[in-house]
């Protein structure tokens, strides 16, 4: 008889203090993550003229790292199950880590490009692992509430942040801090992951790993994303993209039957869509994800810029009430509310009151100022991701089994990436044709507001099948995590 990995009993008891650490170590991994996803983009003009890039290669600076996280995700989660999440969390700290050093001392266009490709794949390892320690460690009810709404917070903020850290970073020292940056923070990470409770490995059972559907999925996974970056600038109808698109539709066809008919350890184990939470709210996160993080950035970020003429700096100031407030929403209010209204209801205010934000921000010109064009906007629309967030967040992980939640935390991140970069991809497609001119340009991102404010209702209403979750005890202390 197969004896159970030593740390598996040891998962199930972490005491509070051990929690409170647990919780530190999984939100600095993932500030990381999402981080990285965003602070590029207020350094790119200082990237192209330092590392002389081409108009047609610099987009790649940021969709190397989009391209092998969203590709890699699936796969990614579903190691923490099979290895130890303890093993893989450190792994995933050294293969963000050390790219992000080979990143920022770069001398080459090919080499910047190729260590962000290798900081996705580090993501795509580590941001599954930093959710799964939390929903295996953390037992359901207070405590994991409060600890899904402090993950939660620091996601969102991470991503705001992102714009800002970059300014500051690129405008005071360099652009390559941007990079070196992760270095000491993943490598203090990296020296306390000793401190984590063991993993929940599967006991009793060899680890094996679905190689044709990790391969399956991986690939198709990143052929869609490359056809999506690719459409923005070639168009849809561009040979290479039709056919990246194609394959990838293969590919994940060929995924589906793998998993549901051929494979012994399926990497998304079929009857985790039979549970509503993981089905229903796994749509949400990936209509969702095509309206908040990376397209509101995108932008947001560009309008700043091309229309308001801010600089890199001020352009990361000006997403500071955006990380303010949604962190204030996520870490204080949202917990307290989720002890009194139903998941749903929450989901719901949430993407109504970000509608009316997108709205708003619709409406924006050439020569707005950023009280009504900007900050007014952010609040609805930091308000409403703060209230949105966390209940979704704790519904899709809720009722997994603890061997498959790594299965589910990747499946969770997965929908989230993609659903950025389709929704990315449509809204430029929607919005090209545009010229330079400071008019042009603020109406073309004004549409794009508009689109993300139509689509908000649509995830209102399709939040109501989500099942109902109300959690009646004692609302959680801070210091109970």
């Amino acid at each position: 008889m197969t004896r159970a990995g030593p740390d598996l009993a040891a998962s199930r008891t972490a005491t509070p203090p051990a929690h409170r650490v647990i919780l530190a170590l999984a939100c600095a991994a993932q500030f990381m993550v999402v981080l990285d996803v965003s602070v590029v983009n207020v350094a790119l003009p200082s990237i192209q003229r330092s590392l002389s890039f081409t108009a047609t290669g610099l987009p790649w600076v940021a969709g190397a790292y989009s391209l092998t996280f969203a590709g890699f995700l699936l796969l990614g989660g579903r190691l923490a199950d099979l290895y130890g999440t303890r093993r893989v969390f450190a792994a995933g700290l050294a293969l963000f880590a050390v790219p992000s050093l080979a990143g920022g001392l770069a001398t080459a266009p090919a080499l910047l490009i190729a260590a962000r490709a290798a900081q996705g794949l580090g993501a795509a390892v580590l941001a599954p692992a930093t959710l799964t320690v939390l929903t295996t460690t953390v037992p359901e009810g207070p405590r994991r509430t409060r600890a899904l709404a402090v993950w939660t917070a620091v996601s969102l903020a991470g991503g705001a942040a992102g714009n800002l850290v970059g300014g500051v970073l690129t405008q005071s020292l360099s652009w390559r801090w941007i990079l070196l940056v992760n270095v000491p923070i993943g490598a203090a990470a990296l020296a306390l992951t000793g401190r984590l409770p063991g993993s929940p490995r599967q006991a009793g059972r060899t680890a094996r790993l679905d190689l044709p559907g990790a391969a399956s999925v991986t690939a198709g996974l990143a052929l869609l994303a490359y056809g999506i970056m690719r459409a923005g600038p070639r168009g849809w109808d561009d040979p290479v993209t039709a056919s990246a698109l194609a394959a990838a539709t293969l590919l994940l066809a060929a995924f589906i039957v793998i998993e549901t008919r051929l494979a012994r350890a399926p990497l998304i184990p079929p009857r985790l869509f039979r549970l509503r939470a993981v089905s229903a709210g796994n749509t949400v996160m990936l209509l969702a994800g095509a309206c908040f993080q990376v397209p509101m950035w995108y932008f947001l970020t560009l309008y700043m810029q091309d229309v308001l003429n801010y600089t890199a700096l001020q352009t990361g100031l000006g997403f500071l009430p955006h990380t303010l407030l949604t962190m204030a929403v996520g870490l204080r209010v949202t917990p307290w509310l989720m002890k009194r209204v139903d998941d749903r209801v929450l989901i719901v205010a949430g993407a109504l009151a970000a509608a009316a934000g997108f709205l708003w921000q619709s409406r924006i010109t050439a020569d707005g100022g950023y009280l009504s064009a900007v900050l007014g906007p952010a609040v609805l629309v930091s308000v409403g991701g703060g209230l949105l967030n966390t209940p979704l967040t704790t519904t899709v992980t809720s009722g997994v089994p603890a061997s498959e939640a790594g299965a589910a935390s990747g499946l969770m991140n997965t929908a989230k990436q993609v659903g950025g970069a389709l929704g990315l991809a449509a809204l430029t497609a929607a919005t090209a044709g545009h010229t330079t001119a400071p008019a042009s340009l603020a109406s073309a991102y004004g549409n794009a507001f508009l689109l993300m404010a139509l689509m908000l209702p649509v995830i209102a209403a399709i939040s109501l099948a989500l099942p109902s979750r109300r959690d009646t005890a004692e609302p959680p202390r801070p210091e109970d995590v």
